[in-house]
């Protein structure tokens, strides 16, 4: 699984780039055999305004022969934003790959035995 890291200027450079990269990993580390790469966008919506819910993370996760899928995460740090955008996309895919793996409607009522 590849990562990418994208922030914009009002956000900061490579430091924080590192520090998603390893955060966001560490969350999806799980899904690493179904994903191809994982996009984060991290932005500072009001630029240098400030605001109690600033900055926003797109999180794009492309799984193995299935369309993408995105999340999204506004905070008032950029590591709150993408650490919620991570447990958001975690959550996502647990729904997603939990699915393909059960069947539709569980166990049929005609395979229990009558007492």
């Amino acid at each position: 699984m590849q990562i990418q890291v994208f922030a914009d200027k009002h956000i900061g450079g490579g430091a924080i780039a590192q520090e998603a990269t390893d955060i966001i990993a560490s969350i999806l580390d799980r899904f690493a055999d179904h994903l191809t790469r994982v996009e984060a966008h991290i932005t500072d919506v009001n630029g240098h305004k400030g605001g109690s819910e600033d900055k926003k993370c797109t999180l794009e996760a492309r799984p193995k022969g299935q369309p993408p899928v995105a999340t999204t995460h506004r905070a008032a740090t950029a590591e709150d934003a993408y650490t919620g955008a991570a447990d958001s996309m975690a959550h996502l895919l647990d729904s997603r790959f939990g699915r393909l793996h059960h069947a539709k409607g569980g166990e049929s009522i005609r395979h229990l035995v009558a007492d």
